[in-house]
């Protein structure tokens, strides 16, 4: 069985990811590493932090024991986060820490959501689209430990920001978002509806299609 680092301590989070993947993969996450280390999300791309943080826990995870006793073992790390259109991409990679001052750490989501709101409060609500993009980065470790380059996969959902939030499911941004074709938030629609059409949804959709073909 393959082992798969998923590089995130968000709950939320590795449950899509399990849902979606499905029971073939071993799941460990970076609750399960405590000493991990704490990877830096420089880049201006979604891309480029995915690539970064796979990168580097591969590295680091190569020269652990749990690398010589699993013959099949990868690091999955993604990037995401909303573009708005009404504020030039805003705020992208940053979505994470949108109304945290100190930029190199998360700000919580109820803070997020409310710079968010008073940044569109004047922005009628037919230029209010933006969409959720993910992109995922899969580092291979091999029996030997060597790292190969990390395959990208990526996804977006389009959809509206809403002048209230609504739901009490998701997370993030979701009690926010419409997405395109409903009439309900992520955070009201539920996980089923989510994991079909989600940013992330999409792009696990392509890394799973790449897993059961190599």
């Amino acid at each position: 069985m393959t082992t798969l680092l998923i590089a995130t301590r968000n709950a939320h989070k590795v449950g899509e990811i399990r849902a979606i993947l499905g029971d073939r993969f071993q799941f460990l996450t970076l609750n399960d590493f405590p000493a991990a280390p704490k990877v830096v999300e420089d880049d201006d791309t979604f891309a480029g932090n995915a690539t970064k943080k796979a990168l580097e826990l591969a590295k680091w995870l190569s020269n652990s024991s749990l690398a010589t006793c699993h013959s099949s073992l990868m690091v999955l790390a993604d990037d995401s986060g909303l573009e708005v259109d009404a504020l030039n991409g805003a705020p992208g990679v940053h979505s994470a820490r949108f109304a945290a001052l100190d930029k190199t750490e998360n700000s919580h989501d109820a803070d997020n959501n409310a710079k968010l709101l008073r940044l569109l409060k004047d922005v009628p609500l037919e230029k209010r689209n933006g969409r959720f993009r993910c992109v995922i980065a899969l580092a291979e470790i091999n029996p030997q430990s060597a790292i190969r380059n990390p395959q990208l996969f990526d996804g977006a959902c389009e959809g509206r920001i809403q002048y209230t939030a609504s739901g009490g499911g998701g997370f993030g941004y979701d009690p926010l978002f419409v997405p395109d074709g409903f009439t309900e938030t992520f955070a009201e629609l539920g996980e089923d509806v989510k994991n079909q059409l989600s940013h992330r949804a999409q792009a696990l959709e392509k890394l799973k299609l790449f897993l059961t073909t190599k």
